[in-house]
């Protein structure tokens, strides 16, 4: 009889339900041993919770023949029922579950339902230990507390039936390893070697005659493979299964399971175990929020939990808010509950990683902990003396030996949330923390004047991996630095963002950049007015007129008081004045604002500069705006030849002007020569500024235009949703630029006789331009006309 077969007759002599006999077949398949329930519920269709429960019935009823299932739990339980069905299968009768006692000396484990996240790493380890004959167990994240003795407990429990031989459990920070191996063998097998024998004769005599069967040794706390391990090994024999469990990091000839911190849903439901579900419930975001705080560590997530549970009074928002206060410190994580077996807290379990550290290592510990919590990009190329840069390297080698340290790519680490405190808090207390932190505030003060007002894409690139690293300087260190340099960063920190059209993120640093200025520096101080002009600029583009408007007339008034009605600066204000002005229709305003500026520049700058062209291109707009197209051709392409001339054929100004001319070729009916222009823009942006900026939305929208125009519908509809979705990702829905490219959409729609889909996006269209411009902007009444047409459409 087949295996199947024979669990199926099992299952009708058990009486089992149909559903029940579903999971029990598959779950006693043979193919299926080192499956999760999760994997074999979704095998069957069914919910994880559905599947258990079905076992559960399973386990109950085949108690009745096999009383001895029930003192059984989790995979225990479950290999139990594999070995008497197997017995049963083999010799063709019941066996007596009771009649062979399997010896070992396994350490209290907690609960298996408190055991939870770590399903898979159990299956690995138990297929690595059949291929291997050792495997270890090792913290990627490498500090205490990671949970790597308790997984070789629960793993020691779990698969007990597998170890017929029994399971010897040896503690490498103990006595001599060696003796507690003749101890398991003299008192479990009363296996006793002569006294006068060499340590390693008897321990020969002890493995010669060792129960015949399958042994598991697990060797726990390794430090020192060649003196705790090696020596003490039994002979090579596959039915010997090693398993060890080490702070440390092995070469790569030993088989390895890399043990790391829970994922964040396991987390959660660690924590349920130990505190009170409707607690949780009722407080489910903070402890999501103190779950992410301890970084998802097994040891600090126990810790709290036994915590929670001693004070029931205290909401987990409180508890939070003192963590985060007292961080490691924290009676909560500090110090292990006498309750639990784990014998040290947090801080200590680091501790014990840290002894194994010599002073530069824990030195540089200290150092990595002043970058923020994130990809660190580290490196010791810089350091040009050999010698030195060999320590650097050595303290390198060590941290990620003990797993202080985690390593991501070349060059790049990462800190674990609560190692970083670990190492803040011994920074704070040496006699270096000051120094050191002066140091890391000016290496990175270093990186922001490196940002330019238009990176470019390499630019952004080459500098993103430090930007959370200056902002953590801006907002915890911020008193290393001198007043004018806190400038400096915060101007950076702006830049960056607002080159990438991410404005959301760029005001924070503009509004502080701003305050410091004029709190620290003076109303009446140059670097005041460029920062009330790039807030401005920021309000401008996310069509925040009325905050825009009185923001770029103080930067005019304070640059006129400070620097004379001549000035470079002079022409920049009024151009960005007009540029508002044009912005909100008003273009009669904007007009002799922008020949002013460039009247200004071309005295003070020369003909030949780029802000000159960049005037000539902002006057070409306002002529194309209002009609004059025979005035802003010959602007537009003048200010093309500069660019070229100046900066290049590959540059975002050329781009722009590509797309303005574009434009012009389209309004005055030169289809051909606007779509050259026009694909030719958009390659250009993308290059340089990659897919996901407002400028490329911008030429997307202009080609979908110019698309639709011309009757060729299925080419401008992608190109309008993708601008559309652009728009609405970096500007937010409630742009005016939205609301253009809803509009456009909409008269698709309505092009193509798809009027239901084509009303509601003219009435948000509406809507938008109504409420960011004003009834009387030209962009508003061209939105209402376009509506009101399409609402007198015959057969609508």
């Amino acid at each position: 009889m087949e295996w199947v077969d024979f669990l199926a007759n099992e299952a009708a002599t058990n009486s089992l339900s149909p559903e029940q006999t579903a999971a029990f077949v598959e779950r006693l398949k043979t193919k299926n041993l080192g499956k999760s329930e999760f994997n074999l519920a979704i095998e069957l269709g069914i919910e994880e919770d559905t599947f258990t429960k079905r076992m559960t019935g399973v386990y109950k009823k085949f108690a009745q023949s096999y009383p001895e299932l029930a003192t059984f739990k989790g995979r225990g339980r479950l290999e139990k029922l594999r070995a008497c069905l197997t017995a049963k299968y083999n010799g063709g009768q019941d066996i007596n579950p009771t009649s062979k006692e399997i010896y070992q000396n396994i350490p209290p484990a907690v609960p298996f339902e408190r055991f939870v996240g770590r399903e898979a790493e159990l299956e690995e380890l138990h297929s690595s230990l059949q291929i291997s004959r050792q495997v270890a167990i090792v913290a990627v994240a490498g500090m205490g507390g990671v949970g790597k003795t308790e997984l070789a407990t629960q793993y020691a429990k779990q698969y007990l039936q597998n170890y017929q031989g029994g399971v010897c459990w040896l503690s490498a920070q103990g006595i001599d390893v060696g003796i507690q191996i003749l101890r398991f063998a003299e008192l479990k097998f009363k296996l006793i070697a002569p006294d006068d024998w060499e340590l390693a004769d008897r321990l020969r005599y002890c493995w010669q005659n060792w129960q015949q069967a399958e042994v598991l040794l697990v060797f726990d706390d390794v430090t020192d493979y060649k003196k705790q391990v090696q020596p003490y090994l039994p002979p090579e024999s596959p039915r010997f299964k090693v398993l060890l469990t080490t702070r440390l990091g092995f070469d790569r000839t030993l088989p390895q399971l890399p043990l790391g911190v829970l994922k964040p849903l396991a987390a959660m439901k660690l924590l349920k175990s130990l505190v009170d579900r409707e607690r949780l419930k009722s407080e489910a975001w903070v402890a999501r929020k103190i779950c992410k705080f301890l970084g998802y560590l097994p040891l600090a997530l126990e810790l709290v939990g036994q915590y929670l549970d001693i004070m029931p009074d205290l909401s987990l928002e409180k508890l939070l808010k003192r963590l985060e206060k007292k961080r490691l410190e924290h009676e909560a994580i500090a110090k292990a509950n006498p309750l639990m077996r784990y014998e040290y807290g947090v801080a200590e379990a680091f501790a014990l990683s840290c002894e194994q550290l010599d002073e530069n290592a824990q030195r540089l510990g200290c150092w990595l902990s002043l970058y923020a919590l994130a990809n660190i990009p580290f490196s010791v190329k810089w350091i040009k003396d050999d010698d030195e840069q060999e320590l650097w390297d050595k303290a390198i080698a060590q941290l990620r030996k003990v797993h202080l340290i985690q390593w991501q790519s070349k060059g790049i680490y990462r800190l674990h949330p609560l190692i970083r405190q670990f190492f803040q808090m011994k920074l704070d207390e040496s006699s270096e923390a000051d120094k050191l932190k002066t140091i890391f505030a000016a290496q990175m003060l270093e990186i922001a004047k490196q940002i330019l007002p238009q990176p470019n894409r390499e630019d952004i690139l080459n500098l993103t991996p430090f930007i959370p690293h200056l902002a953590e300087v801006a907002t915890h260190l911020p008193q290393y630095l001198s007043d004018e340099h806190l400038v400096a960063l915060f101007r950076g920190l702006g830049w960056f963002y607002y080159s990438q059209g991410l404005y959301q993120q760029a005001e924070p640093w503009y509004k502080l950049c701003k305050d410091i200025a004029e709190n620290v520096l003076g109303l009446e101080h140059p670097n005041v007015a460029a920062s009330l002009n790039n807030l401005a600029e920021l309000y401008r583009y996310t069509a925040r007129y009325g905050e825009a408007e009185p923001l770029y007339q103080q930067a005019l008034e304070l640059t006129k008081r400070l620097l004379g009605d001549d000035h470079p600066d002079i022409a920049t204000s009024l151009n960005n004045l007009a540029l508002l002005y044009e912005s909100t229709g008003r273009y009669c305003e904007a007009e002799p604002l922008y020949q002013q500026a460039l009247e200004l520049y071309k005295r003070l700058l020369g003909d030949n500069h780029p802000d000159v062209t960049t005037s000539l291109n902002n006057l070409a707009l306002l002529y194309d705006s209002t009609g004059r197209y025979s005035e802003a051709e010959p602007l537009y392409q003048q200010a093309l030849e500069l660019y070229k001339h100046l900066l290049g054929d590959n540059h975002p100004h050329v781009a722009n002007t590509l797309d303005n001319i574009a434009g012009l070729y389209k309004s005055t009916g030169r289809y051909s020569e606007a779509e050259l222009l026009y694909q030719q823009a958009l390659k250009v942006k993308k290059r340089l500024l990659g897919d996901n900026h407002p400028d490329v939305a911008i030429s997307l929208n202009n080609l979908g235009e110019l698309y639709h125009f011309t009757g060729r519908y299925s080419e401008a509809e992608p190109l309008y949703q993708q601008a559309l979705q652009l728009w609405q990702r970096l500007l937010g829905k409630e742009h005016p630029l939205v609301a253009t490219s809803l509009n456009n959409l909409a008269a698709l729609y309505s092009s193509t006789r798809r009027d239901n889909k084509a009303e509601p996006m003219y009435q948000q269209a509406l809507g938008i331009c109504e409420q960011t411009l004003g009834v009387g902007h030209p962009n508003t009444m061209w939105v209402r006309g376009n509506y009101a047409r399409f609402l007198r459409k015959p057969y609508r």
